[in-house]
């Protein structure tokens, strides 16, 4: 192809930096681009030249430095990678990738693909496309010579990105020119409406340009087939294509669809993401793979007896097979057939398609309360909201995250939400194999928002083949409308009430109350108010503050709905921790686990009733089960550590603690429990390192306790006299647990002062009290009648 505007270009043999320039390999709009060899790193490169001008100044270099090193983090497999962009003697040159094989356009010189072979390119080119929208990047030049096809047949999206970072040096031929102005690039057939009008542009302008793609791999010709520039542009505009269909009888009604979708003119009724492309994509791939069980009339006909026969075989085998099951053929010919079994599930953060983040209360609602529905089926694992959050808006490849997460399918998807409508697009896919299952698209008015996750929920039950329980099917089956400003500060209060702060947990009562204003029957709204005070209590206010407030809005949640496992587990919470009622303590547990098997905290509050009454096997193991269900949860990583503890497992509780700090290095009250068990055994130096690094990373009053008593008992009186009178003067204006304080008075051997302490626990009715019967650092309290009378009146 002519080149108007010629750049300076290498000798061959010669270099540019520290690449060896070996032959020259192409040419175009965008630059001419070599073949070079890397000195430093052993490889082989493309390396592109960009046109005199592109970056004729040093803020414009800058400028174009800043924005490829943008482009340079798109790291996916179906995505050429840029590595380097340099300047040489006043050449300019950028260092790729180098992709052997075709590009699509030499492919498609003989004519349309097999759909078949549509299918996997196109699902590998819209993958590449979701993951570098997902960075903030539109290609905005994607066209058939900017796909190149491996020889093993994978595509990579080249040039991504580029047709931003610098103005095209000249035209091409008339229908290949490329837009020379400040506003507009791109190569005009495969350009969309928006960017002829110099309109703002973003994902859809790509996946419009993918449509055009997708047409021509599929007929051969593209969209418009006008020569003239001005008659292309014309039709691009304002003509409707002629359907692929007529053009090549072969192309399926839905690869049609798909194709007509994606070349809408307005913006906004095309897909509006390339995952929501995506969806479809991987849908009708997965149809394709099926037979169809059509044939001719004719074809019919003539195999009709071979059938026949064939059929009577099949009978007469099958029935001789059931009869003697001979080396347990039948039972293997069975299992052949079952598909893998699914038994565990996450559901990873819904992505917000709506471009703004203020929405994204809105996305991560959406998944904790998919996330719930799915948990009340008995039969299936399913990992808690708050270990999978933390792949929101991380590209992993799946089976690595179920791998971390230790589950055999994960569901992902995104949520779209225009004025009052939603729309979910949810995926299935089987893990080890990275096998998509199923794939499906729900449309809702927000008043029925419930439903359509109860719709989810009940979809993928049948496509993972579990069987409902009659209770589980009525639960799916009760369409509950739902008032969507109730809705929307329910989600709003959610999303503070999971950060966790102090002052987001102030800003989600409000919007909790904001809820229970509009709707007085809002049982979630009430159940979230008593999360809100059960960790205000633990972590800011006084218990006598929060747990009664707490507590008076769990009831009025089951008053409301008694099925409300989280209402449940906020009530438990307070019977065990503020009340000291035990019984009521394992009766709202177990109502919890009940109602929702998957519910990790009900596990976890359970495990710790358990090992608090001395029921240390039986603790153990819903310790274990929260962990499987949460793995990611700190509160429930720190409980892991510390309640073996309690329970004299010191091992144990070493193990769990370093497991749970390679999770989370920062986690202090895991070092805290380290330096616990170690003191317990008699190891003072790790003792010591694991107090002074959690005292580190958190200078609580709690933490600082747990340091100070860790001090008193290897031998470190001086600095533990010290840190206790820090410790009581921060508590004149900070609350925290005086029974901790109480267990650094017994550890220095000052007994009276330690009663006084746990008597002033006593009156707060701290939390820390629970520990009081089986906790090993007071065992020589044991025969003091102080402590068999606090263990009476705490009622154990």
């Amino acid at each position: 192809m002519q080149q108007l505007v010629e750049a300076p270009e290498p000798n061959v043999g010669g270099t540019l930096g520290h690449y060896r320039v070996l032959e020259r390999i192409g040419a175009g709009g965008m630059g001419v681009v070599f073949r070079a060899h890397d000195e430093r790193l052993d490889r082989d490169v493309a390396i592109k030249l960009l046109p005199p001008g592109a970056v004729n100044d040093e803020p414009a270099r800058k400028r174009f430095r800043k924005e490829a090193l943008t482009v340079s983090k798109l790291n996916h497999p179906n995505i050429a990678t840029i590595y380097d962009f340099d300047s040489q003697e006043g050449v300019d040159f950028l260092v790729m990738e180098l992709i052997p094989g075709a590009t699509l356009d030499e492919k498609l010189a003989a004519g349309p693909l097999s759909e078949k072979e549509i299918l996997r390119l196109a699902t590998q080119m819209v993958e590449g496309l979701a993951a570098a929208h997902a960075h903030g990047v539109v290609h905005r030049d994607l066209k058939p010579g900017n796909l190149r096809v491996t020889p093993d047949g994978r595509l990579k999206i080249l040039d991504f990105g580029l047709a931003k970072l610098f103005l095209p040096a000249s035209p091409t031929a008339a229908t290949e020119s490329l837009i020379q102005s400040q506003a507009l690039s791109g190569t005009l057939p495969y350009m969309a409406p928006e960017q002829l009008l110099s309109e703002a542009v973003d994902g859809r302008t790509d996946i419009h340009a993918f449509g055009t793609v997708l047409y021509e791999m599929a007929t051969g010709q593209r969209p418009f087939t006008e020569t003239q520039s001005s008659r292309l542009t014309d039709s691009i505009l304002h003509q409707i294509p002629v359907s692929p269909r007529a053009v090549n009888a072969r192309v399926s009604p839905e690869l049609e669809r798909i194709i007509m979708k994606c070349l809408e003119k307005a913006p906004e009724n095309r897909y509006q993401s390339a995952r929501e492309l995506e969806v479809d994509m991987r849908r009708l791939g997965l149809s394709a793979s099926l037979p169809t069980g059509r044939v001719g009339a004719k074809s019919q006909a003539s195999r009709r007896i071979p059938l026949i026969v064939a059929a009577a075989v099949l009978i007469a085998l099958v029935v001789l097979l059931s009869a003697t099951n001979p080396s347990h053929w039948r039972d293997r010919l069975s299992n052949a057939a079952r598909p893998e079994h699914i038994e565990s599930l996450a559901v990873l953060p819904l992505t917000n398609l709506s471009g703004d983040p203020a929405q994204d209360y809105f996305a991560d609602g959406m998944t904790e309360e998919l996330t719930t529905e799915l948990a009340h089926i008995g039969a299936l694992r399913v990992i808690s909201r708050t270990s999978v959050m933390q792949y929101k808006s991380v590209r992993k490849p799946l089976p690595e995250i179920a791998r971390e997460l230790n589950v055999d399918a994960v569901l992902e998807g995104s949520v779209l939400r225009s004025g009052n409508r939603v729309r979910i697009t949810a995926q299935l896919i089987q893990a080890a194999a990275d096998k998509h299952l199923w794939a499906e698209s729900y449309d809702r008015d927000l008043h029925d928002i419930l439903d359509l996750q109860q719709q989810v929920a009940r979809d993928v039950a049948q496509q993972v083949r579990i069987k409902l329980t009659p209770q589980e099917t009525s639960r799916l089956a009760n369409r509950r409308p739902v008032d969507p400003e109730v809705h929307d500060a329910y989600l709003q209060g959610l999303y503070h009430l999971n950060k966790g702060t102090d002052k987001d947990l102030h800003t989600a009562i409000e919007y909790f109350q904001r809820a229970i204003a509009k709707d007085p029957t809002s049982a979630l709204a009430y159940s979230g108010l008593a999360d809100c005070y059960v960790a205000l209590s633990t972590f800011y206010w006084p218990p006598r503050d929060a747990m009664p407030k707490s507590k008076a809005a769990a009831l009025k949640a089951l008053d409301l709905d008694e099925s409300l496992s989280e209402a449940h587990t906020s009530l438990g919470n307070v019977y065990f921790f503020y009340d000291w009622d035990w019984l009521s303590t394992e009766r709202e547990a177990k109502r919890a686990i009940e109602l929702n098997p998957n519910n990790a905290n009900a596990h976890d509050l359970y495990g710790t009733y358990l090992t608090a009454t001395g029921r240390t096997e039986e603790a153990l193991a819903e310790l274990q089960r929260a962990y499987e269900l949460d793995p990611f949860s700190l509160g429930i990583l720190a409980d892991r550590s510390f309640w073996p503890f309690m329970a004299r497992r010191y091992d144990l509780a070493i193990a769990n603690g370093r497991k749970a700090i390679e999770t989370e290095p920062n986690l202090a009250f895991a070092h805290s429990s380290l330096a616990l068990a170690y003191a317990q055994k008699g190891r003072f130096p790790e003792a010591i390192v694991e107090a002074d690094t959690a005292h580190r990373l958190d200078d609580s009053p709690l933490i600082a306790s747990f340091r100070a008593g860790v001090y008193a008992v290897a031998g470190r009186k001086t600095e533990a006299n010290k840190a206790l009178g820090d410790i009581e003067e921060q508590m004149k204006s900070r609350y925290s647990c005086a029974y901790e304080v109480a267990i650094v008075y017994v550890s220095l051997g000052q007994k009276d002062r330690a009663f006084e302490w746990f008597q002033k626990a006593y009156d707060a009715r701290s939390d820390c009290m629970v520990l009081l019967k089986i906790d090993p650092r007071l065992d020589s309290l044991h025969g003091d009648p102080r402590y068999q009378s606090l263990i009476r009146s705490l009622g154990l």
